[in-house]
């Protein structure tokens, strides 16, 4: 709240150009229009895949208008254009910020070159900063360079202040020794209530059947299931520990990770056709949690950082029954634990709601903030 109390006292101003205006970033807007006036921030761009409007004032637009404004724009969208535009608005005492609100690559490439001409980065995007390290690293010097900013805490545990802790506990001079925990809403929803310490209970397709129809799942389960969501937020995370930046030179593709996609299944390119075929492999799944049952456990698809070993893996695992992954999870709840020299005897955890478009905007919206 002292964030929001001090925005018309501060001498900035924030020149914001909005590229995605889907589920998150329609929220993003929603919550940047209604901040009192006076404050600091000028909406000057909006960009669809289809459409974009630009004014270096900033635009007229309210939360009841700026969609019909858009699709009527009659521009189509040109990242280089944007770039151009937002690179001249650059100036001492005038912030330029660009929220990414898209999965796109093509807007993530382009990030080193928006921020060496001094326009600060907030994005969701996980692409950026979880593929191969050399884009990292152009980032990095592009920041470094200009004093431009790159901030990114929604792209893990969407508006969980993961990344903001993380990076807290690296720059006060603590020793990150392992980061474990359940990073996906989709898998956590899924074994949540697959597997809950009975030796049996609902059938493995018919749990991911409903978390798809509740919209917990992408259009095609198996890019959930391959495990690569939870590769990527390890990798973005991986890259804030000194000692591992440079671990992961392919980014998420170098990270060990299991997959749940049956092998014979992998090649369908339906999503209705994978729900169709998943039960023929039930009885695999009924198998792995009679055995954890059996053993006092419950199975949990978790990603570890485990940075006294040097390894980052996400895979699917036999968590005691007593553990908190076990008894403190509900729906699709993120958990992550934090083990460090200072928190050694019991590590720090963050929990809470890991997805949905209200919470991912909000992380998005508290990275602007951090401007301020």
């Amino acid at each position: 709240m002292s964030s929001v109390l001090n925005l018309a006292s501060t001498a900035k101003t924030f020149r914001v150009a909005v590229v995605g205006v889907g589920l998150v970033g329609g929220e993003f807007i929603k919550q940047l229009l209604a901040f009192p006036a006076p404050n600091p921030f000028r909406l000057v761009s909006l960009s669809s895949s289809k459409s974009t409007l630009f004014h270096p004032d900033g635009l007229s637009v309210s939360t009841a208008s700026w969609k019909d404004e858009l699709a009527n724009s009659g521009k189509k969208p040109d990242l280089q254009a944007l770039l151009r535009e937002l690179a001249a608005l650059v100036k001492p005492g005038q912030e330029v910020v660009l929220v990414d609100n898209t999965s796109s690559n093509d807007v993530a490439a382009l990030y080193p070159q928006f921020l060496k001409f001094g326009v600060n980065v907030i994005t969701p995007n996980k692409k950026a900063f979880s593929s191969e390290l050399s884009l990292y690293e152009q980032i990095l010097s592009a920041s470094v360079e200009s004093g431009a900013r790159f901030l990114n805490e929604a792209t893990v545990g969407a508006g969980l202040p993961i990344i903001s802790t993380l990076k807290d506990l690296v720059a006060t001079g603590d020793k990150v020794l392992k980061i474990e925990g359940v990073f996906s809403g989709t898998m956590s929803y899924i074994f949540n209530e697959f597997s809950t310490g009975k030796d049996s209970g609902p059938s493995f397709s018919s749990v991911v059947s409903v978390a798809r129809e509740k919209g917990y799942t992408e259009p095609h389960p198996a890019d959930d299931l391959n495990g690569a969501d939870v590769a990527r937020k390890l990798t973005i995370l991986s890259r804030f520990i000194p000692s591992l930046r440079t671990a992961l030179p392919n980014g998420f593709q170098s990270v060990s990770t299991k997959s749940l996609v049956p092998p014979e299944l992998e090649g369908i390119a339906s999503g209705d056709e994978f729900i169709r075929r998943l039960p023929e492999f039930d009885a695999r799944f009924d198998t792995m949690r009679a055995e954890a049952a059996k053993e006092g456990s419950v199975l949990r698809f978790a990603g570890v950082v485990d940075v006294q070993a040097g390894i980052i893996k996400a895979d699917l695992e036999k968590y005691p029954i007593t553990h908190p992954f076990a008894t403190a999870l509900g729906g699709s709840d993120n958990i992550i634990m934090f083990h460090t020299e200072r928190y050694g005897a019991r590590p720090l955890v963050v929990q809470g709601a890991g997805a949905g478009a209200a919470v991912t905007a909000m992380g998005v919206m508290s990275d602007l903030l951090k401007l301020v």
